[in-house]
């Protein structure tokens, strides 16, 4: 393989387009759903659309009601439109002066399909923002390995100190 004298690896270059990273942010998210441990791509999912709406390449349209609230009878999304697909993020306090109440989501509006697999869609949006999967959060401890301690057994009778 030839390298441009540009190029450091022989990886193709990403191409960081409005539609790649709206791609990206929608392969995250599904997978985020039923993942195992999704922290880390909902994270990523709502940093690249927090920096897109930055940019200007994301747009906030409005709240909706969500369809899962926590712990309380309801709570609102901020609906997010990027190239072809619409996002949900949590709201922040300005969202509700600023942006107009949507009500009830619309079932019948799907984001169009992706073709794109979890690793490449997590490497696009780790380019992007910069966020890398091993970085702990700020002010968290970081945590150490368990060391295994044997157990102690007293006879019957003795007391533990």
């Amino acid at each position: 393989m030839i390298l441009n004298p540009d190029q450091k690896s022989p990886h193709k270059k990403v191409n960081l387009t409005i539609e790649n990273l709206s791609q990206a942010v929608f392969i995250v998210n599904r997978h985020a759903k039923t993942a195992p441990n999704p922290k880390f791509l909902y994270k990523l999912k709502q940093e690249s659309l927090k920096k897109l709406i930055e940019e200007g390449k994301a747009k906030k349209v409005g709240l909706h009601f969500s369809e899962h609230p926590r712990n309380s009878q309801q709570q609102s999304d901020v609906l997010v439109e990027c190239g072809n697909y619409l996002f949900h993020i949590p709201p922040t306090k300005s969202d509700f002066m600023d942006l107009p109440h949507l009500g009830k989501l619309d079932g019948h509006i799907r984001n169009p399909k992706a073709v794109l697999s979890l690793n490449a869609a997590k490497a696009l949006l780790q380019t992007y923002t910069g966020i890398t999967e091993l970085d702990p959060p700020p002010g968290s401890p970081r945590k150490r390995p368990r060391t295994y301690q044997k157990p102690i057994f007293k006879k019957l009778g003795e007391r533990y100190s």
